[in-house]
């Protein structure tokens, strides 16, 4: 096995051309990706909200529909940037050979693995401010705190982008990414506290949804659209900041060894 595969990323300004690429593909179909990211959130919203709300009308002292409002956030921020990094990620790579037709160029696959994630990062960042579009538009938030939000959206997007892409450099193809959705997206869900207080569950649950980046994620956003501080702010972003280097790192290690550069 080649040892340089292990290089630390060497990063340049050169991924911004290729994330510029991705925004100018993007533009021709904004409309409908807006209105995707805004659908998603209220089918959640008002499914949901309205219809578990008027059942528990509050829960972890605030209504349900804000209790829902900040998992719903993290949980479509999370999503927005999966799949970018998954499917369409992949598709250029593999389906549509655009990495190989930017590799080239003096362009290096550093600088291709850096711009997928920020441009998975831009998407998450989108649908964050699409759901916080919906939160003040039922009036559910009315703090300059929940502006946090917007920074935590790119944030979370970094970090699923980043874990994201590890399973597309392992992927022969599309079905290969159910087992990503089955197996780790939906369970994260669950166990979170996107719909439910994370102190309903087992012990042994709570413990592992601690270690879960959507977890520390939740537990930023909820406070703020309460017009709270969040406990243990930097806790919370030093696990996501670590997933975030992690993944980065992992997938271009493994990109490397794929594409053999």
């Amino acid at each position: 096995m080649r040892l340089d595969i292990f290089a630390l990323p060497r990063l340049s300004r050169r991924f911004f051309p290729i994330w510029q690429r991705h925004f100018l593909v993007w533009r021709k179909i904004a409309a409908a990706s807006v209105i995707g990211h805004i659908a998603d959130p209220m089918i959640y919203m008002i499914g949901l909200g309205y219809g578990l709300g008027s059942l528990v009308p509050e829960m972890g002292g605030t209504s349900y529909m804000l209790f829902l409002a900040g998992g719903t956030v993290c949980y479509s921020t999370m999503n927005s940037a999966s799949f970018e990094a998954l499917y369409s990620g992949f598709a250029r790579m593999h389906e549509q050979r655009t990495w190989e037709a930017i590799l080239n160029t003096p362009v290096t696959l550093d600088d291709i693995v850096l711009s997928e994630i920020l441009w998975a990062a831009t998407k998450s960042l989108m649908a964050g401010l699409a759901v916080l579009g919906v939160i003040w538009l039922f009036g559910l938030s009315h703090t300059w705190l929940a502006l946090w939000v917007i920074p935590l959206s790119l944030l979370v997007g970094l970090c699923f982008a980043s874990l994201g892409l590890i399973m597309t450099a392992l992927a022969p193809s599309y079905d290969f990414f159910l087992y990503y959705f089955t197996l780790v997206i939906t369970p994260m869900m669950m166990l979170c506290g996107v719909f439910f207080p994370v102190a309903q569950l087992p012990e042994v649950l709570q413990t592992v949804s601690a270690i879960l980046p959507l977890s520390h994620a939740i537990d930023l956003a909820r406070p703020l659209l309460s017009g709270t501080v969040p406990a243990q702010v930097q806790l919370h972003l030093w696990v996501l900041i670590t997933y975030t280097l992690a993944g980065y790192y992992t997938s271009l290690v493994l990109f490397r060894r794929r594409l053999g550069r």
